[in-house]
């Protein structure tokens, strides 16, 4: 059974490829989603994976003579042992929370829904997280978008995403959930204070439907070609689409940790589920590479893992 709990939020530097293999769909190579909702994610298997990579490299780093011993531990054996026992680290898949959209004014809106909001305020009280605002309804067929005050993408009382428009409505619960993602959610590097101060600014909330049509019909379209060494010309079926979730997307991935259950835990300091809590936040992960085109340099995410006890510090 689960006994502590953290959020690993994931903002988008580079467009993300989490793909699923080969499409029958216009794009070949489609990004993993959510099968009842549509809604883009990245898969916890590919989650995992990465953060035991991480780990393992962060470790050996520091020259920790435990390295391999302890991501075992954390994570579970190789495949080869993997009877021996299970890991104690149980990432969930990173669902979307915020999605970038090109705006007529304000250059982008960072755009979410209720049913997001909603999910997201639900897995965050699961994960021990104090939330403090709820989320006013909204209407799926509705033509209205709730801005907040001092909000910058919408002008003459109109918010255009893309080609459409929406009634702009201020709503002051839009501009506390944007000031608490901007401190929760968002990377607290310097780097990242304009954007801390741009979210309120450029934070919408849509329909339940408009939302969803826009992270299946918006998302990054990149085509790519592979050469011929000798010609330089394209190679014979080496010509296909990739689907990208756009640069400034943010991504929330809970992760739920159990007690150790290596025979050699308590050697290596992991005596207990809060040790292992300490020994993740201890990582202090900057930043991962999620999903394919590592070499092409996609798939940047900023990382900011988050205990419950730290939100209640911020």
């Amino acid at each position: 059974m689960f006994e502590k709990a953290a959020v690993l939020f994931l903002y988008c530097e580079t467009p993300v490829h989490a793909g699923t293999g080969t499409s029958l769909s216009i794009v070949d190579l489609p990004i993993q989603r959510e099968r009842i909702t549509g809604l883009p994610i990245v898969q916890a298997s590919s989650l995992k994976g990465v953060l035991r990579a991480e780990t393992l490299l962060i470790l050996e780093r520091r020259q920790d003579p435990k390295a391999e011993d302890k991501v075992r531990v954390l994570f579970g054996p190789e495949t080869g042992q993997a009877s021996a026992h299970a890991g104690c680290v149980s990432p969930h898949d990173a669902r979307l929370l915020l999605f970038p959209i090109r705006s007529l004014v304000g250059v982008f809106a960072w755009a979410t829904c209720p049913l997001v909001l909603e999910r997201f305020k639900r897995e965050m009280t699961a994960a021990g997280f104090s939330v403090n605002w709820d989320v006013t309804p909204l209407p799926a067929n509705s033509q209205q978008a709730f801005v907040t005050q001092d909000s910058e993408i919408f002008a003459d009382g109109k918010v255009v995403l893309e080609e459409f428009a929406f009634e702009a409505k201020i709503d002051d619960i839009a501009k506390q959930i944007a000031e608490w993602l901007a401190k929760i959610a968002f990377p607290q590097s310097d780097e990242y204070k304009p954007f801390r101060d741009w979210l309120p600014k450029r934070f919408v909330i849509l329909p339940d439907d408009a939302f969803r049509d826009f992270t299946q019909m918006a998302t990054e379209v990149i085509t790519r070609i592979r050469l011929q060494p000798e010609t330089k010309t394209v190679a014979e079926g080496a010509l296909w689409s990739e689907e990208h979730l756009p640069s400034e997307t943010l991504l929330y991935a809970p992760i739920f940790i159990s007690k150790p259950l290596a025979p050699n835990a308590d050697q290596l300091g992991l005596t207990d589920s809060g040790a292992v809590l300490r020994e993740l936040s201890n990582l202090q992960i900057d930043r991962l590479q999620i999903g394919g085109d590592e070499t092409v340099g996609r798939g940047i995410v900023k990382v900011r893992f988050v205990c419950p006890e730290d939100s209640q510090k911020s």
